[in-house]
């Protein structure tokens, strides 16, 4: 069927602590076939992909990778602000692609702001808050700087190093963040299951689930 639905299917059954033999039993079907369709040895029919859909209460398309949000939520045109701007009619879809754009974002940006909030660890919310803003200053520096009669007075820094500069600390940055979260010591505790993040931000989780869908498309063209 593809690569995702044998890694995802053996996922969601692991997840619930349940045994081969029991989901078999449960769909009617032989330990052996499920064993072979988890390790990606044979193909189901579109009937069992709808019977195992309805086993874990998940949609199809997630089950087949094509979204990260286990009911198969997307973005809605009701999520999108109307655009009201009449005097550039020529760029209504790349405006609207940025409006999108910056729903995601700024949507999965207060999911991760909550999650620190609730982690309550000052170094983390340091180091997370350090990371988004140099990232932000670069790539906002790059637009005002593109066009040179905008006046470079606004920054301090030499225009020729600031690049390496902030991808350095932005490096640094990330090498704290996973210090931090990895050490034996860390007493950090973040719950971030999808029922918990569906329960918490109803009205962000499409968002969250579009971009990282977005993401992991990009990476995996790079493959």
């Amino acid at each position: 069927m593809n690569r995702d639905f044998p890694r995802i299917i053996s996922m969601l059954r692991k997840e619930q602590g349940l045994s081969q033999k029991k989901v078999a039993d449960d769909l009617d079907i032989s330990q052996a076939l499920l064993s072979h369709y988890e390790k990606g040895i044979r193909e189901c029919g579109l009937d069992f992909l709808v019977k195992i859909a309805s086993y874990y209460d998940v949609s199809c398309d997630y089950l087949l990778g094509r979204t990260p949000d286990r009911s198969g939520a997307t973005i809605t045109i009701e999520e999108i602000p109307e655009y009201t701007d009449k005097t550039d009619n020529d760029n209504v879809k790349e405006n609207m692609l940025a409006v999108l754009n910056k729903r995601l974002i700024m949507n999965t940006i207060s999911i991760i702001f909550d999650t620190l909030i609730s982690a309550s660890n000052k170094k983390l919310t340091s180091y997370v808050s350090n990371y988004l803003m140099n990232s932000i200053y670069l790539l906002f520096r790059k637009l005002f700087s593109s066009n040179k009669e905008n006046p470079q007075a606004v920054f301090s820094v030499d225009k020729d190093t600031y690049s390496g500069y902030i991808r350095a600390i932005m490096n640094i940055e990330e090498t704290k963040i996973d210090n931090l979260l990895n050490s034996p010591k860390n007493k950090i505790h973040i719950n971030l299951s999808p029922e918990e993040i569906e329960r918490k931000y109803r009205d962000k989780a499409s968002s969250l689930y579009n971009l990282i869908q977005n993401s992991e498309k990009n990476i995996k063209q790079k493959l």
